[in-house]
């Protein structure tokens, strides 16, 4: 059996369970640890072999974790593989250096991984995202109100709102960048309070985003 072949066995046989949870978004995840567990066993049968190493690159005066997956054939010595890179973090609360360089190497891994096992982790990305269940609320709560007393709260709240300044933007950014996740990861957040634009964000939405990146801390592994 050639390796492609006993590769596309361990892609079609793998099953990783998302056995993590998040506390803060609501949902279940799967780590790197959760997909080496449920691969391993596979790769014994089918003869394969799996090795991780991790490289840093500098890419515009950040630092950046390079990592590689390789599947080797130990029939043959015919190997696959692919790569993922992951930003380290300029600053992280409550972790020291060593810290944000393994927690950036586990997320990189664990892409890496994806991409040699096509694993699909689509919903895992959306960590600032509470789902049907801040949806439903929403629903819940407007199905409450009616007549009058809808128009006039909706009134109110549109003479309050004007919008975020560049300002508080900037400073959504920074804080989410600083807590280790990207620019895009914070507009994907953004439909939990179905907005596409942070500009859209009451005064009170964005008080809350902020504490909710704030309180996730980190990488989403």
């Amino acid at each position: 059996m050639a390796i492609y072949e006993k590769l596309i066995k361990v892609q079609t046989l793998l099953k990783a369970p998302k056995s993590q949870y998040n506390n803060f978004g609501k949902y279940n995840y799967r780590s790197c640890e959760d997909i080496l567990e449920a691969v391993k066993p596979i790769l014994e049968e089918v003869g394969l072999t799996l090795l991780i190493t991790d490289t840093i690159e500098i890419i515009a005066n950040r630092y950046y974790v390079k990592a590689e997956c390789t599947v080797i054939d130990i029939e043959d010595g015919s190997n696959l593989k692919t790569t993922a890179y992951a930003r380290e973090a300029e600053e992280k609360k409550g972790m020291d250096v060593a810290q944000v360089t393994g927690a950036t190497s586990t997320y990189a891994r664990k892409y890496a991984l994806n991409g040699l096992f096509l694993i699909d982790d689509t919903k895992d990305d959306d960590f600032l995202n509470n789902g049907e269940q801040y949806k439903n609320t929403n629903e819940t709560k407007s199905q409450q109100k009616n007549g009058e007393q809808y128009k006039n709260a909706n009134e109110t709240k549109s003479q309050q709102n004007k919008g975020l300044t560049e300002k508080q933007i900037k400073r959504l950014y920074a804080v989410a960048i600083n807590c280790g996740f990207t620019i895009d990861h914070v507009k994907n957040s953004l439909k939990s309070y179905n907005k596409t634009n942070p500009k859209e964000l009451t005064k009170e939405e964005y008080n809350e985003l902020i504490d909710r990146i704030e309180k996730a801390g980190g990488v989403e592994k």
